[in-house]
């Protein structure tokens, strides 16, 4: 059913709620949902490249299965991992337009959080198929350095470590001006329903379908 899987945080509540109706894909349903209408702003062409992964943040980045592994056994893993990590305070989040897109990033991004995200990298990689050349080479046009490069090849991802900035991300690429405009709108709708501090409360195992849609599979509480 699945093409590719990834471990992502995935909020729950009305944070859930208005990332679905924002990004127009609810991935913990599964479905498509209608767009957030917002004046002045063209929400389902700001939110297209984001959509397909529903409101989210990487921690461990899209994979193949490797050979021999199951979505089974990944599954385990999962739930071992999530009973070995307690929950943590992610601090405040804020909008920012960073990286050329918007998204809702912590003001302050902690060790913890670093070592934690880097953490789920490793667990989960012994799950990860070799990227494919056509990987690489699509990886490498993004102008990356040569530790950004080398973790690409060791790790199948280059922003990792200490290139690691958690995010939620919320639009495409938009210009400075563009994303003026596009965080004023959004301030008023996410004010409600950001929790702050936001938590880390969970890891979310992710399927990517076949139209390249990401669907949850399941949410695994951090019991640890």
């Amino acid at each position: 059913m699945f093409e590719r899987f990834a471990i992502f945080y995935t909020p729950t509540e009305g944070l859930a709620t208005f990332g679905a109706a924002w990004l127009g894909w609810d991935n913990a349903q599964g479905c498509a949902v209608p767009h957030i209408d917002v004046s002045g702003i063209d929400v389902p062409h700001i939110t297209a490249t984001p959509r397909k992964y529903g409101l989210h943040g990487t921690l461990k980045a899209p994979f193949r299965l490797a050979q021999g592994a199951t979505l089974t056994q990944l599954q385990r893993a999962a739930a071992d991992f999530a009973a070995q990590h307690a929950a943590f305070d992610m601090g405040e989040v804020e909008l920012r337009h960073d990286n050329g897109f918007v998204a809702l990033r912590p003001k302050k991004q902690s060790g913890e959080l670093r070592d934690f995200a880097s953490a789920t990298v490793k667990a989960f990689d012994p799950f990860r198929a070799p990227l494919s050349d056509a990987d690489i080479a699509r990886r490498r046009s993004a102008g990356l350095n040569a530790r950004q490069d080398q973790q690409m090849l060791e790790w199948g991802y280059p922003f990792i470590f200490d290139d690691f900035y958690f995010h939620l991300t919320l639009s495409g690429t938009v210009s400075p001006a563009q994303a003026k405009t596009v965080i004023k709108a959004l301030q008023t709708l996410v004010d409600p329903v950001v929790p702050q501090p936001l938590c880390m409360d969970a890891i979310t195992l992710m399927g990517q379908d076949q139209d390249g849609m990401f669907h949850q599979i399941h949410r695994y509480a951090l019991t640890g």
